[in-house]
C-alpha cells in the first residue's frame, strides 16, 4: 500500500532535486544539464544584488508573518466554536458552509475578489453607507495585504479545521463532566481541557508553517495584482516566475528557489529545537 506515495514522492520530489545543479549554470535548454556553462554561485550574487531583492524579501516575510498571526489561529477559533455548537444538524451545516470555499477554483476566488473590491463593488457600495468614498481596492498598495489575508482565511479556515475538530473528538468527554460537576463554565473548560489538548497538534501545525514561511503561493498574487501596487504585492515567487518562465533565465529561477528552500529549512531546524525546548513538542 505504500509503494505508490513512496514511488510518488521518488519520482517528483527526490529525483528533480538532481536538477538543481542548473543553479550554477548559465543553463540552456538546448545545450542540456551536461553542456551549459559553469558559472557557480553567479546567479545567487546576481539576486541578491539586483535592486528589487530587498523589496521581495521584506514583502515575502511580512506577507508570511501576517499570514501565521492572522490566519494561522483562525482554524483553532472555528474549530473550538464548532465544537460548542449543540444542535446537530445546525453544527453540520456550518461545517459544510466553511469547508465550501476551499473546492472554489483559485481563479474563480480571484476573479470574485475583484468583482467585489472593485468601485462599483458590493463591498465599496456597504462602505459607502458609512460615508467612504469608493475606490479600487486592488490599485492601493496598502490594502493588497489585507485583502489577500481576509481572502485566503475566507477560503481555508473551514478545511484548516478539520485537524482539529479531530483532535477535539479524541478528548475524553468525562473530562467535560467533571469540570462541569466542578462548576467550570464553558470558558474554562475550553481553557482548561480543550487548548491543551490541542497543543500538540497546534505546534506540529505552527512548525510546519513556519518551515514554510518563504513559500507563498505565486497563483493567487499574479491573479491579483498589476502594476499599481507591485511595492507592496511582488514577492520572491512572482519574481521567479517572471524570471525563470517568462524571461527563460532557468538557472537563476533555480538559484532563487534553491535559496528558499535553505532559508526554509534552517528556520523549520530553529523553530523545531525551539518547540522541543519550550513545550516538548516536535517533529523529530
Amino acid at each position: 500500500m505504500a509503494v505508490p506515495v513512496i514511488a510518488f514522492y521518488v519520482c517528483f520530489c527526490y529525483l528533480p532535486m538532481s536538477g538543481l545543479v542548473i543553479a550554477f549554470q548559465d543553463y540552456s535548454p538546448a545545450k542540456g544539464i551536461w553542456g551549459s556553462k559553469w558559472i557557480g554561485f553567479n546567479n545567487f550574487i546576481d539576486f541578491f544584488r539586483d535592486y528589487q531583492f530587498p523589496r521581495l524579501l521584506r514583502n515575502t516575510l511580512a506577507l508570511s508573518f501576517e499570514l501565521i498571526l492572522f490566519g494561522f489561529p483562525a482554524p483553532i477559533l472555528l474549530a473550538l466554536l464548532i465544537n460548542e455548537l449543540r444542535g446537530k444538524h445546525y453544527r453540520k451545516l456550518v461545517q459544510t458552509v466553511s469547508y465550501l470555499p476551499h473546492f472554489i477554483s483559485l481563479v474563480v476566488v480571484c476573479g470574485l475578489i475583484n468583482n467585489f473590491t472593485a468601485s462599483t463593488g458590493i463591498v465599496n457600495q456597504i462602505l459607502s453607507i458609512w460615508g467612504f468614498e469608493p475606490k479600487t481596492m486592488l490599485m492601493d498598495p496598502k490594502l493588497f495585504h489585507p485583502l489577500f489575508i481576509f481572502s485566503d482565511i475566507w477560503q481555508t479556515v473551514g478545511w484548516g479545521s478539520i485537524v482539529y475538530l479531530a483532535a477535539i473528538s479524541g478528548i475524553d468527554p468525562g473530562l467535560y463532566e467533571a469540570a462541569a460537576i466542578d462548576g467550570a463554565g464553558r470558558f474554562r473548560r475550553i481553557w482548561h481541557i480543550t487548548l491543551p489538548a490541542l497543543v500538540p497538534t497546534i505546534t506540529v501545525l505552527l512548525i510546519m508553517r513556519i518551515g514554510n514561511i518563504m513559500n507563498l503561493g505565486y497563483e493567487k498574487i499574479i491573479l491579483l495584482y498589476n502594476p499599481t501596487i507591485m511595492e507592496t504585492a511582488d514577492i520572491i515567487s512572482t519574481f521567479t516566475y517572471r524570471r525563470g518562465l517568462l524571461d527563460a533565465d532557468y538557472g537563476f529561477s533555480t538559484a532563487v528557489g534553491m535559496f528558499n528552500s535553505v532559508v526554509n529549512f534552517g528556520i523549520l531546524f530553529l523553530a523545531n529545537k525551539l518547540s522541543k525546548k519550550t513545550t516538548g513538542e516536535s517533529l523529530w
